[in-house]
């Protein structure tokens, strides 16, 4: 014998869908096992460990340098005068222009020569010789990258060499001694070597792509122009979230090419916040001085990264 539910009247299922929200039974929320928060805690406990001990602890011990005069032998309280003395000093105010100048530079040029490599070879045939060529520098490390470029940038260098042989005797520079010309010529050094990872973050995102996608816009008369701009663009917003974000933290954290192409010079023209930082704790041996512009650059980079992130990934309707 066949046992088989009775039907539900429809008054019964009318009075449900029309009982308010609020005397609706929540449902059971369902929770973890102990055993498995255990066995998850076990696995996270490492991870938190080391980033406690590597970076939420010196960073509580530089905040609280920052509050001493503090020279590596003798240390004596003065509050916030550390603050004080760098935000009144010149060459704080000149690295932090220096800086905004790095992440605008790093946004326009190794981000939108990237993108525009990343979808101008995309379907060639021989896109993928062609980016070899620029993802090549990005295998090479800052350091050599600064010196390359210092033998080509130099007073009589390989730049003004080629700008005499062609006749271009006007354009011969200090490409490194004069601010903001050494600015300006260290980001393109940078471009040349970041544009490369730029380009390989881009192509993920566009095989990413569904074609039917690029197939549709196309059949629907979509090309050139405004088959990137509203189609292929919008699909890249992710990855596009990523690379800006990453480009931003590295521009303001600069501090390698700087210090080898040009040492912050002439005088402190060129510093960045990074290489300030550097100049007071171990040029200068002013640990309290070097502490608070590292809190001060520590929060630029947080700051400046939570807005960013909070407006790119801000849910949509």
């Amino acid at each position: 014998m066949t046992l088989t539910q009775p039907p539900v009247p429809d008054t019964v299922v009318d009075d449900l869908e029309a009982r308010p929200a609020s005397r609706r039974r929540p449902a059971p929320s369902r929770r973890a096992p102990l055993r498995a928060r255990i066995t998850g805690g076990a696995f996270l406990a490492p991870a938190v460990v080391l980033v406690v001990a590597l970076l939420v602890v010196p960073f509580l011990f530089t905040i609280s340098r920052s509050f001493f005069n503090d020279n590596g032998f003798t240390r004596s309280w003065v509050g916030i005068e550390n603050y004080r003395a760098m935000f009144a000093d010149p060459a704080f105010g000149q690295s932090v222009l220096n800086t905004f100048l790095w992440v605008v530079g790093t946004l326009l040029l190794p981000v939108g020569i990237g993108l525009a490599i990343a979808v101008g070879t995309w379907k060639l045939r021989l896109g993928g010789l062609a980016r070899f060529a620029i993802v090549l520098p990005y295998a090479i490390s800052g350091s050599a990258t600064a010196v390359v470029w210092t033998f080509m940038l130099s007073t009589d260098g390989g730049l003004d060499t080629l700008l005499r042989m062609v006749g271009l005797d006007g354009l011969v520079s200090q490409w490194l001694l004069q601010w903001p010309l050494n600015t300006v010529m260290m980001i393109v050094a940078t471009t040349w070597q970041a544009t490369g990872a730029c380009v390989i973050l881009f192509l993920v995102g566009l095989q990413s792509i569904p074609p039917n996608t690029l197939e549709a816009a196309q059949i629907d008369g979509a090309s050139g122009w405004r088959l990137f701009w509203s189609v292929t663009f919008p699909q890249l917003r992710p990855m596009t979230v990523v690379v800006v974000g990453i480009s931003i933290v590295g521009s303001l954290k600069v501090f390698d090419q700087v210090l080898l192409l040009t040492n912050g010079g002439p005088g402190t023209a060129s510093e960045t916040l990074a290489l300030t930082m550097y100049r007071e704790t171990f040029t200068l041996s002013r640990y309290g001085a070097g502490a608070a512009v590292a809190v001060f650059l520590t929060l630029v980079v947080v700051v400046a990264s939570w807005a960013y992130l909070r407006r790119q990934l801000r849910p949509t309707d």
